[in-house]
């Protein structure tokens, strides 16, 4: 009794408790939180039973007037410029509380605290359940509501035209997007895109310019090309010089040392160059005008492409540098496509071509790409080039992530990696040094012990006085170690059998009584030397069986 009294009293408790949830829900009125290019909106739920049929709620909206009938706009707050507009937008995309909306909300918890609030987002719900205490909603019925608010928003909102919510709209838009992008002047990667691509190309036109000019004026001054090596010190000289008559008179020590003006100045003298016109000079000297001033070009250029990588990916810089760093971003498109790669195509990257090469004709495929050219990689031996390109791909690989997706930048994390590398180097070159040398914590390797016996057998065959055999017959040859050296024979004499004539059929029965002979004196002469040990009988039983085997053959 007393349990059944208990169990009927919990279940009146539970009762009374659902009915207090179910007639408390429709007293709480619902808000509903609408977010615009313009500003904030809150709009009441005038009946919320229809909100429980969610399939057909769109219905509800497929006019400005069914869907005032539904909803309402109690509150807007406009936004004053497209910064607070963008300052919201982010405070929402992160899940934050803006201040605007911090504002707006307040003014509703002091008016109506009760009600609830329907928000798109769960997060942004939990925040102002935490800072304001407002109860939040988040559910499938409130996603539809804010997609029939969404369609119908410019007849629910009453004192915005059209044309200025589209405007604010696509205002919006690209200031979020290039707040999303982390969008700087400085942190372009398409200049260095076009920066390295020009150097490349500059680099040949130096290379094609300085080829001709040499060539060119090597018909009236040969000998100045050998003493002058340097290409821009032998067409500043060219400029100075002109015609080679005017060596003697001409100063060149701001351009060569004292000794290479002096071999110059000499070879002038007895030089075995052509005669030019002055029109001829004249266009040589331009030419190295040109090259003088791509020269200069260049190395601004460079300077250039080094402080955008620095700015830009200062951890991929100070891993592989700046020329290399450049032409990785440049093969991939950008820095944000570049860091999308994993760590193994950072490595290859460049070498495609022998990549699929190697996949056709099934060989080694390539251990390093543009990569290779990295100091890193140049410094150390060719054994341990694939070994280091690996580990420093997989290290730039994180420098590039870093560089890309951080807010930070500078270079701390590429200087500690390539310190760990240059560390990981230098293990591995003493590692080979002392494999070299021998001598350091090298585990000495002993080779592995053999038994050889010492037995010798005696071989009866020296003590033979029969007659010699036909030649398809041959002796058996005992080795010191006990081993028959007869395969190359057998197979000889398997070969043979086919191509033997007649004649050689018909003497074969008194071959077999030779054999027959032969081997009764050889068991003779072993049984005589089994008498004084037995340590030989374990060695002749084998070979006892072999000949039983070749006796089966033979016949």
């Amino acid at each position: 009794m007393r349990s059944a009294g208990h169990t009927s009293h919990s279940w009146y408790a539970c009762a009374v408790r659902l009915v207090v949830l179910v007639v408390s829900k429709p007293l709480l009125a619902m808000l509903v939180l609408f977010e615009t290019a313009a500003g904030y909106a809150i709009f009441k739920v005038l009946d919320e039973n229809k909100l429980r049929e969610v399939d057909n709620l769109w219905r509800e909206f497929e006019t400005a007037e069914k869907a005032n009938k539904l909803v309402k706009l109690k509150h807007f707050e406009k936004f004053q410029d497209t910064t607070e507009a963008l300052a919201a937008a982010t405070a929402l995309v992160e899940g934050k509380l803006g201040k605007s909306l911090k504002k707006v909300l307040k003014k509703i918890a002091a008016k109506e605290a009760h009600e609830q609030l329907a928000v798109a987002d769960a997060k942004l719900g939990g925040v102002i359940k935490d800072k304001l205490n407002l109860s939040c909603i988040h559910n499938a019925a409130v996603g539809e509501l804010m997609r029939g608010i969404r369609t119908q928003v410019n007849g629910l909102i009453s004192g915005l035209p059209p044309r200025e919510i589209s405007a604010m709209s696509l205002g919006l838009a690209h200031s979020l997007s290039r707040y999303k992008l982390k969008f700087s002047p400085d942190k372009v990667d398409t200049m260095i895109v076009q920066a390295i691509s020009l150097l490349d190309d500059l680099d040949k036109e130096l290379n094609n310019y300085i080829m001709r000019c040499r060539e060119w004026y090597g018909w009236h001054f040969p000998e100045l090309g050998k003493t002058v090596t340097d290409n821009l010190a032998y067409c500043k000289c060219v400029q100075k010089l002109g015609d080679r008559t005017n060596t003697a008179t001409t100063d060149l020590s701001d351009i060569l040392p004292e000794e290479v003006e002096n071999a110059v100045k000499v070879a002038a003298e007895i030089s075995m160059g052509t005669e030019v016109s002055e029109e001829d000079i004249e266009h040589i000297i331009h030419l190295c005008d040109q090259v003088v001033q791509i020269s200069e070009y260049r190395t601004q250029l460079y300077d250039y492409l080094k402080n955008r990588m620095m700015a830009i990916a200062p951890n991929l810089t100070v891993m592989v540098g700046e020329l290399v760093g450049a032409r990785l971003i440049a093969h991939a498109g950008s820095l944000l496509n570049l860091a999308k790669h994993p760590a193994s195509t950072v490595q290859i990257l460049g070498a495609e071509k022998a990549l699929f090469r190697a996949l056709k004709t099934r060989r080694d495929t390539p251990k390093y790409g543009l990569i290779y050219h990295a100091s890193l990689v140049g410094q150390t031996t060719p054994k341990n080039k694939g070994k280091i390109s690996r580990m420093l791909a997989a290290k730039a690989s994180l420098a590039i992530r870093y560089d890309a997706l951080g807010e930070d930048t500078n270079a701390e994390m590429g200087v500690e990696n390539r310190a760990k590398l240059e560390i990981r180097i230098r293990h591995l070159e003493e590692k080979g040094m002392r494999r070299i040398s021998g001598t350091g914590k090298a585990r000495a390797q002993a080779d592995k012990y053999q038994h050889k016996s010492e037995v010798k057998t005696y071989d009866p065959s020296g003590d033979s006085t029969l007659p010699a055999v036909s030649k398809k017959r041959k002796f058996e040859e005992v080795d010191d170690d006990g081993e028959q050296k007869e395969v190359k024979s057998k197979k000889k004499a398997r070969l043979l059998e086919p191509a033997v004539t007649e004649p050689v059929e018909e003497a074969e029965p008194p071959t077999k009584k030779k054999k027959k002979k032969e081997k009764k004196q050889e068991i003779d002469v072993k049984q005589e030397e089994e008498e004084p040990s037995t340590s030989f009988v374990t060695e002749e039983i084998p070979e006892k069986k072999k000949k039983k085997k070749k006796k089966m053959k033979n016949e």
